[in-house]
């Protein structure tokens, strides 16, 4: 019998995957949850979507040992490469992130997408939403790793990416959950496009599927534990300059996993 006690589990090749958890707690307040942020191997965009299924598993792997009660693959790359058949097999919940951010985009006529070449590539979003355009802007990850999203290098760089948009371009999918950290540059190319990510419609349905479940926490306290397979004290600062307070952050290595 599952413990609705238990944490939820969330991960992501690194950062990213942050602006998952924060509207998880904004959601589901009285949760626990344990953060995996994959920061010795991010990014994961430029890697064959077999090694980053690969890594997907050993992470789902190393939550389900932590006794998590479901898993949020809060990586665009990840749910790409390992879902649907992390859902299918593992004894837990689990839940992407694109099909809630493909749902968010349905009502426009013109949606584009943005994302890693291997989201780009791996034509995963086609599967929810018909797109008319799409573009790999395999930068904007380590950007956002290096804490360049203010810098005036982030303009020039979504520039470069953004400038053959189609005209009259309604929406445009975030497709990588560390590109919303760059929202307010890319709302400066694109100044009339609704611009949409992933994380508060994946909160919605996490919070939904555990209710319906009965694995609604009753009694938690909010705690996150992070875990990382970089520098515990550099993920700590990043983290913060992004809004996180990390007062748990615990290495894991490679062997671990």
């Amino acid at each position: 019998m599952r413990d609705a006690r238990r944490p939820i589990g969330v991960f992501d090749s690194g950062v990213g995957g942050l602006t998952v958890l924060k509207a998880l707690r904004e959601r589901l307040p009285r949760e626990d949850f344990l953060y995996f942020g994959d920061t010795a191997r991010v990014p994961y965009g430029g890697k064959p979507l077999s090694m980053v299924r690969r890594f997907a598993w050993e992470i789902a792997g190393f939550l389900l040992r932590e006794g998590v009660k479901a898993i949020v693959v809060a990586c665009n790359t990840a749910s790409s490469a390992a879902l649907p058949d992390l859902a299918e097999d593992l004894s837990v919940p689990v839940f992407g992130v694109l099909e809630p951010a493909a749902e968010e985009a349905r009502p426009y006529a013109k949606v584009g997408l943005i994302g890693t070449q291997a989201t780009v590539g791996s034509g995963a979003y086609e599967r929810y939403v018909s797109l008319s355009w799409k573009k790999a802007c395999p930068l904007f990850v380590p950007l956002v790793e290096e804490g360049l999203w203010e810098d005036p290098v982030a303009l020039l760089v979504a520039r470069h990416y953004l400038e053959e948009a189609p005209p009259g371009l309604e929406a445009l999918i975030l497709g990588c959950t560390h590109y919303p950290f760059l929202k307010p540059v890319i709302g400066q190319v694109l100044p009339r496009v609704r611009l949409i990510d992933s994380a508060e419609a994946t909160a919605k349905r996490v919070a939904q599927a555990l209710e319906a479940e009965g694995l609604l926490n009753p009694e938690g306290g909010g705690r996150v534990v992070h875990y990382v397979t970089g520098d515990p004290e550099a993920y700590r600062g990043l983290a913060q300059r992004l809004g996180e307070e990390v007062l748990e952050v615990r290495r894991v290595g490679l062997e671990e996993l």
